[in-house]
């Protein structure tokens, strides 16, 4: 127990002068000040800006008349727009509109952010003239030096992060909380590591990063926030860290703004994968690494009290006075912090309430606590480490009707499985190793019952992507009938679905799977 004791003390000691020093270098941002003085000075990139849209047409509208006020030569830069199976006519923007590259992807279904950027990325690789990118939402708003800034920041950083600025008017209290936080968080701890040289997390809202760079790892990660941490992390491996910058601002005016912060399972998994790594002469990826276990402040607060009570009434390796001193080092390094953050008077009182509410959302992910709650819910408890996509999608029966069911996909430890919904019934596959074998299995089960599933894996024009994974989720749709594409034969995923469906030649698991076989040999 003593020795816990002494390990957990060492570890907020550190942390508390970790966090005053932090606070300290936060007090003078001036190379941020001065860059952005001289910033109209910077020799211009080539500059591709990469909108990613689904169902942004109002704010989508704002942020190309935005780009067209932009103070950056505009031979300089192109606009790229991926429409994501919009269906709010967000194209009718772009008739005659030539100032924008338009991906229009439709009835294929809705791809994703991840793997609409990443069909861009792959077609753009070829392109010499591009020197960087910039990736944006399309519910982003921007100020005209948008790109200047960026620009200048490239000088000496080839990935970048920048600060999302929210209006929260049309924010609720919980939310209001949370972006007090992610304000200070924005204006204090990013800013004052990216002051120190250290790394921060890319946010694929605002991320800027050199085309040569991509082409080295051959992609970008955007899937969700755990995968944009990792892909932060191989960048900080192959000492090209992504580095925030305050200057690249974007404005975010939604009610629906999502709050997003990468799991703590998911942060110690990273650190343990990466832990082996951390001895290699690259300070950068070491600390960003280190960096993973940052604690709750609730964790600070317990390990604290636990040792102070502990120190006062027994043998302790160091005195209570110093216990004491070091846990006063940490309140003095919060409200240095707070000098330079530019939060107002009410802001402060918000960020003071975020321990109120991270202590309540504690409270509410507990195993029990969240057993109970699916119970009410009537919803079935996702274990840890467990992912799942829910997608819409019909069945039609022998005379050709189509009725509204629903797929989940679901990855459990390494093993996959699919649950067909359809009102009240329910079908469950079997574990298996491979996503597309629990498709086959799905296949069958509703075959016997004169069903067949109106989705691109069912249907005649779909190939299967051998991409060399083991789920095999990709493939190619070779329908001729008229859509905007990247290229042919269309890239879809096996979960889609579109007009043109016409169901393949059914063949059970068995034939499957020696047809597959074949084909390997």
């Amino acid at each position: 127990m003593e020795l816990i004791l002494d390990i957990l003390y060492i570890y907020v000691a550190v942390y508390s002068l970790y966090f005053l020093a932090l606070a300290i270098r936060n007090l003078n941002d001036r190379p941020f000040k001065i860059e952005k003085k001289y910033s109209q000075y910077a020799k211009k990139d080539n500059i591709a800006v990469v909108i990613y849209a689904r169902n942004n047409k109002i704010t989508l509208e704002n942020l190309i008349k935005e780009l067209k006020m932009q103070d950056y030569p505009i031979n300089n830069f192109r606009v790229f727009v991926i429409l994501d199976n919009c269906s709010d006519g967000s194209e009718n923007l772009f008739i005659n509109e030539r100032f924008v590259n338009l991906i229009n992807i439709k009835d294929v279904g809705t791809v994703g952010k991840d793997q609409a950027v990443s069909m861009l990325v792959e077609r753009l690789s070829k392109d010499g003239s591009i020197d960087s990118y910039i990736f944006l939402d399309a519910d982003r708003s921007i100020p005209a030096n948008f790109l200047t800034t960026v620009n200048s920041a490239l000088v000496n950083n080839s990935a970048l992060s920048g600060e999302t600025l929210i209006l929260t008017d049309n924010l609720g209290p919980v939310d209001k909380i949370k972006a007090a936080y992610q304000k200070y968080h924005m204006n204090f701890m990013r800013k004052a590591r990216s002051l120190f040289g250290l790394a921060a997390s890319a946010d694929s809202g605002v991320f800027v990063i050199k085309k040569s760079i991509v082409d080295e790892i051959g992609c970008v990660d955007f899937k969700d926030i755990n995968a944009e941490l990792k892909y932060s992390m191989l960048l900080s491996k192959i000492k090209c860290p992504c580095t925030f910058n305050p200057n690249i601002q974007t404005y975010v005016d939604t009610a629906g703004y999502e709050f997003r912060k990468p799991r703590l399972s998911a942060r110690l998994e990273l650190f343990k994968n990466c832990f082996s790594q951390i001895w290699s002469k690259n300070f950068i990826f070491a600390e960003h690494t280190f960096s993973l276990l940052n604690p709750n402040i609730w964790l600070v607060l317990i390990i604290y009290a636990a040792i102070m009570k502990h120190s006062y009434r027994y043998y302790f390796f160091v005195d209570f006075r110093i216990v004491l001193f070091t846990f006063l080092i940490l309140v003095a390094g919060f409200g240095i912090s707070l000098i330079n953050s530019k939060l107002r008077f009410r802001e402060i009182v918000l960020l003071c309430l975020y321990p109120i509410y991270s202590l309540c959302h504690i409270i509410k992910n507990l195993p029990p606590v969240r057993g109970i709650r699916n119970k009410i819910t009537q919803r079935e408890e996702i274990a840890e480490g467990t992912e799942k996509l829910t997608v819409e999608a019909f069945v039609m029966n022998t005379s050709g009707r189509e009725l509204p069911c629903k797929l989940e996909f679901i990855s459990d430890s390494g093993l996959a499985k699919i649950k067909f919904m359809y009102k009240k019934r329910k079908f469950v596959t079997s574990k298996h190793l491979r996503m597309i074998d629990s498709l086959l299995e799905l296949r069958e089960k509703l075959n016997d019952y004169g069903f067949v599933l109106k989705i691109c894996s069912c249907c005649k024009y779909f190939t299967s992507n051998v991409d060399g994974t083991t789920n095999m989720l990709k493939g190619f749709c070779h329908s001729d009938y008229p859509s905007p594409s990247l290229k042919d034969p269309k890239p879809t995923l096996i979960w889609n679905s579109c007009t043109d469906f016409e169901p393949a030649p059914f063949s059970s698991m068995i034939d499957e799977i020696a047809n597959e076989q074949d084909s390997q040999v």
